[in-house]
């Protein structure tokens, strides 16, 4: 069965290879979103398996994407991963305090990306 990930995040080169790794190693649909807002419709529209979601955006940021996904009974159910650069522990505790499934580091491997996401996911 071929999954479809929704990323979401403001700079082209990081969705790019993020979308290349996942369509070419694992063979799952990808979506991509380059803001929060434009993130919101096309979870709501495509329904993704899960979203790949960029932590510092302009505008709606990661977190506050995260918060309007959860709001939204259409996305509520969605997982999501929350990529960030950001790698202090109290920031890797705040944004798994939030409720999500996990919280990957900047720069990611692209060659093992996939693999991070469906053992996350429990996806086999």
């Amino acid at each position: 069965m071929s999954r479809k990930i929704l990323i979401i995040d403001d700079e082209d080169d990081i969705r790019e290879v993020a979308a290349l790794s996942l369509e070419s190693i694992a063979g799952w649909d990808v979506v991509r979103a380059s803001s929060g807002a434009q993130g919101l419709t096309r979870a709501a529209s495509e329904q993704p398996d899960a979203i790949l979601l960029d932590v510092m955006m302009p505008g709606m940021d990661g977190p506050t994407t995260f918060h309007k996904l959860r709001e939204n009974p259409a996305t509520a159910q969605i997982p999501v991963l929350l990529l960030t650069a950001k790698v202090q522990s109290s920031d890797q505790r705040r944004f798994a305090d939030l409720g999500v499934q996990a919280v990957l580091l900047k720069p990611f491997d692209p060659l093992t990306l996939a693999s991070q996401i469906a053992q996350v996911l429990g996806w086999s």
